[in-house]
């Protein structure tokens, strides 16, 4: 079949590839740049997600998992396995017997091919591996494993696959309008294909709109990150004070990653890490590391938005399962996490397949 696949992040890029793979002729179009937007603006994790066993979201963190060592071992060049701690104090909100049971649970959906099983390291163990730690309080730390990416240069690695499977790529090609019939409206035009792959992140109920189409709820969520001096090799899992979110503080090339925030986000407003959101991540990082690091530590930052299903007051409980929409010959993709790209591209292509 004739197939167009709406956009150029990871999620899109992986629609494509498994397509292609599956016999079918496909063209992309992405109006500005291949990963240009939320996909390069993640926390650079390729990961399960422990938090969202809190949630229940079992199947999704057994999805990643599986999903996680086939990234880590296609491409080695640009992943790589992260040691994490997950440091407990005096006061912190989760129990050391909350979190075993979670990481044995990561470690057993990960299966014999996991990364390393976690293990427990007292506070002085735990103080040896990250020297800058607050001590005051800590009683120990759990250190467990998960793979970290260049989210970039990884979905440029996963725009050659589709290039080499015969995906047709046009950059700075906007798609306008779409129709249940199959047709898209580019600047040059109407074209006519079999089907229709909405794949446009956040933009993807903004398409509909514009296509006079009814569209599904999404919570589109800001999330910004901070780079800082360099302080470990090892990541950390943090609970925000207060919260029961985690922020994670991680070594990437070189630097300190601190992210992520949460924040709703319209369209039409700059997507731009706010000064509210750099004292939010920089009172976390103060509550746990020794110096204190203020705005002029601040090496830049950078910000991107999250097209989470709807439904939920709480963005951090919101579920980063996807979904797949027909309406006609036209399938739209919501939700969706980096990790679970190639396995979203695979439920594509099965739905494809399956319709005919």
């Amino acid at each position: 079949m004739k197939i167009a696949v709406v956009g150029g992040g990871i999620n899109g890029l992986s629609s494509g590839w498994q397509l292609a793979l599956a016999g079918h002729d496909v063209s992309l179009f992405e109006r500005d740049g291949l990963m240009q937007a939320t996909s390069q603006a993640s926390s650079k994790l390729l990961h399960g997600g422990l938090r969202y066993l809190e949630q229940g979201e079992f199947r999704l963190v057994r999805e990643a998992l599986q999903e996680r060592r086939w990234w880590l071992k296609k491409a080695p060049q640009l992943t790589r396995r992260l040691p994490i701690l997950y440091p407990l104090y005096n006061t912190s909100r989760r129990a050391r017997w909350q979190l075993k049971i979670g990481l044995w649970l990561y470690d057993t959906f990960a299966g014999r091919k996991g990364i390393g099983r976690h293990r427990w390291l007292t506070a002085a163990q735990a103080l040896r591996c990250s020297p800058q730690l607050n001590s005051e309080g800590l009683t120990g730390a759990y250190l467990f494993f998960d793979g970290q990416m260049d989210d970039k240069k990884l979905g440029l690695w996963m725009a050659q696959q589709c290039t080499k499977a015969g995906v047709h790529i046009f950059e700075h090609s906007p798609v306008q309008q779409v129709t249940t019939d199959g047709k898209v409206l580019l600047s040059s035009g109407w074209q006519q294909f079999d089907r229709v792959v909405n794949v446009a992140g956040p933009w993807s109920q903004q398409l509909l709109q514009q296509s006079d189409l009814p569209q599904q709820p999404l919570d589109l969520v800001r999330g910004s990150h901070l780079l800082l001096p360099p302080i470990s090799r090892y990541g950390h899992m943090l609970e925000v004070p207060g919260e029961a979110r985690i922020v994670f503080v991680l070594p990437y090339q070189g630097k300190t990653l601190l992210g992520t925030t949460e924040v709703r986000q319209q369209l039409d407003e700059p997507i731009v890490c706010s000064d509210a959101e750099r004292d939010y991540l920089l009172g976390v990082y103060n509550h746990y590391f020794l110096p204190a690091r203020q705005h002029d530590a601040v090496l830049a930052d950078f910000a991107g938005v999250r097209p989470l299903l709807g439904g939920t007051a709480n963005a951090s409980k919101a579920s980063r399962e996807y979904q797949l929409n027909w309406q006609g010959q036209l399938l739209t993709v919501s939700g969706g996490k980096w990790t679970t790209a190639r396995a979203l591209g695979q439920q594509v292509a099965a739905q494809i397949q399956q319709l005919g």
